[in-house]
């Protein structure tokens, strides 16, 4: 199974700001839509997630710009997870313009595991099944 997964995306034109870059904002929207995308592609997509009674809120969001991404700009954004003991995940990320590959942002966003009423919940314990894929595909650095 792959341990990076790659989400295509375009800079939408009210993603900008008057001087046609990337508002910073939406590099975190990004994140959400490649781990989203990578939830999927491991075969455990959030809908499904949801109906097993297993939600993953965001405990923390960081990302550092490094070049402005720009309306029309087609950029690759790398997703992995980096850390993982079945309570608590990190998953890395890289974004790449995809013609250049120049780096444009990296981050990170931190995610516990909780029951529908927010009790946390061990995965290992309570869904193996799921403890196993993540626990294949982790730790990953991307940088």
């Amino acid at each position: 199974m792959e341990k990076i997964h790659v989400y295509e995306r375009d800079a939408y034109y009210y993603e900008t700001d008057k001087m046609s870059v990337v508002h910073h904002s939406n590099y975190i929207r990004w994140f959400e839509e490649a781990r989203v995308n990578f939830m999927k592609k491991v075969g455990y997509p959030y809908d499904f997630m949801e109906s097993q009674g297993i939600m993953m809120p965001v405990l923390s969001a960081q990302c550092s710009y490094k070049n402005s991404v720009q309306f029309g700009d087609t950029v690759l954004i790398y997703a992995s997870i980096s850390k993982f003991n079945g309570f608590k995940m990190e998953v890395q990320y890289k974004i790449c313009d995809k013609k250049t590959g120049e780096l444009r942002a990296t981050g990170s966003t931190t995610h516990c595991f909780t029951d529908m009423s927010m009790k946390p919940l061990r995965i290992k314990k309570n869904h193996p099944e799921i403890f196993k894929i993540f626990d294949e595909v982790s730790p990953t650095e991307l940088f």
